[in-house]
């Protein structure tokens, strides 16, 4: 074989293996990037299947501004507990009242509970943090077992149809942790549950301590 035959069999099999070397490096950044959007913290909300399907449109906020409650008063709307009772937003006036929206099946919630569970017991009086479940009817009887296995001592129930209209009407992304004050106030809105969502609710929680009651 003469030399200019090497010369271009050379250059065909480098362009060759140049070719593949770029089809892999494009193929790795692709699997990188599905990876990332796999590390998303919060859940559909509308999602009731154990997928724990994350929202893969982008990294969910940890906090958003407080949803509009359209001249609607929060005062009897409430939830409804295991034992058939019903307990009402207006329950609550003077505490800093702490709702959380969740699912048994929703990983980020399963993260967030126990910061929950540690921040009631901090608080014992002046804090009530409520689970209230929206992970669909066979997601209740989930509940029990999900109670037992974080050691959870706050109030479990499932929400007012009405209640989860009003808050959750910007995003059904769970978990979704809402803060009141002692007045019933409004304060902050948290979506998902990443690094500095723990510090952050506490913070909210605090400044919410120093508040007064109407």
């Amino acid at each position: 074989m003469s030399d200019v035959a090497v010369n271009e069999k050379r250059q065909s099999v480098s362009a060759g293996l140049s070719f593949v070397l770029s089809r892999q490096a494009k193929a790795y950044r692709t699997l990188v990037l599905v990876s990332c959007l796999g590390l998303f913290s919060a859940c559909n909300g509308t999602d009731t299947t154990n997928s724990n399907a994350p929202v893969i449109s982008g990294q969910p906020q940890t906090s958003i501004p407080m949803p509009p409650l359209n001249g609607k008063s929060l005062t009897n709307m409430g939830w409804s507990l295991a034992d058939g009772k019903r307990s009402a937003f207006s329950d609550f006036n003077g505490k800093v009242l702490v709702l959380d929206f969740y699912a048994t099946w929703c990983e980020p919630c399963r993260r967030s509970t126990p910061h929950l569970v540690n921040l009631q017991k901090r608080y014992e009086t002046e804090v009530r943090v409520i689970g209230l479940n929206v992970g669909g009817p066979e997601d209740v009887a989930e509940v029990p077992a999900y109670a037992r296995e974080f050691q959870i001592q706050y109030q479990l129930g499932v929400p007012d149809d009405d209640l989860v209209n009003l808050l959750l009407s910007e995003s059904d992304a769970i978990p979704q942790t809402f803060v009141f004050d002692r007045s019933g106030k409004l304060l902050q809105n948290f979506v998902g549950f990443g690094e500095l969502t723990g510090d952050q609710i506490d913070k909210v929680v605090e400044n919410a301590l120093s508040s007064k009651a109407d």
